[in-house]
């Protein structure tokens, strides 16, 4: 009996932490998908943003000016949507993943038989969305952490403890500077977006914290830390070119 009290508690105190959409003033909607071959490819980014506003939500995309009430990156979902594999079938999910990549929201999964890629599309997209509209989305005026997780100190072992010691500081992002760009967690490293939003570079993870393979406009270089300032060096006709970048992780 014990047991299940405390097991009872341990779920309620991980809903109590967990974030709803309804967290989030906005949502960002992207002009290509992972399986699109060109921007707004069938109208998808179109539909996307039709049905977020049909929900209620308000809804972007990426390459929009956005009003300033909505600067703070972390109180913004980003939409992405994923194409599941079907024989004869169209079949499409949302996700909405905050600041940090993590997923908040997995929508279910919309189908559809139509032959027509673009009919297709819309009706998977709209299927899918059933269960978005069926959230009821509201925001709640709550103020997003700026941490995704938070680690209290017993938590972290002590030779992690000293290993971090050991490891380079990383700069502080100056968060005056207008030209600020804000780091979001992807599977092999971090992408920079601006306050657009819109991505600036992308980061690759090395052996070292200090240190990323950069891609910034077609351009391969990489970021490092120096001097309490973060950097991104490259080659241009045989010279070395470094440009100071301001990067808040």
């Amino acid at each position: 009996m014990k047991i299940k009290f405390l097991f009872a508690a341990l779920i309620c105190s991980v809903i109590g932490f967990a974030q709803s959409v309804n967290d989030y003033k906005a949502v960002i909607v992207p002009l290509r998908y992972e399986f699109t071959k060109t921007d707004n490819q069938y109208r998808l980014s179109t539909m996307s943003k039709s049905n977020l506003v049909k929900a209620g939500f308000a809804a972007f995309y990426s390459n929009e000016v956005i009003p300033a009430e909505y600067n703070d990156r972390c109180q913004i979902l980003y939409m992405d949507v994923k194409r599941d594999n079907g024989f004869l079938v169209t079949k499409l999910f949302v996700e909405f993943k905050d600041c940090y990549g993590k997923v908040i929201y997995t929508s279910e999964i919309g189908k559809s038989k139509e032959k027509d890629y673009e009919a297709a599309y819309k009706e998977s997209l709209d299927n899918a969305f059933i269960s978005i509209n069926a959230l009821h989305y509201k925001y709640s005026g709550k103020t997003v952490p700026s941490e995704s997780r938070v680690v209290t100190a017993a938590a972290i072992p002590a030779t992690v403890v000293v290993a971090q010691n050991t490891t380079v500081a990383t700069p502080v992002a100056n968060i005056a500077d207008p030209n600020l760009l804000y780091a979001q967690p992807t599977e092999n490293g971090y992408q920079l977006i601006d306050k657009t939003p819109k991505v600036v570079m992308k980061l690759l993870k090395t052996s070292r914290p200090d240190s990323f393979i950069a891609i910034k406009d077609g351009v391969q270089g990489s970021l490092n830390a120096k001097d309490n300032q973060w950097y991104f060096e490259y080659y241009q006709n045989d010279k070395l070119i470094s440009e100071k970048v301001s990067v808040k992780f």
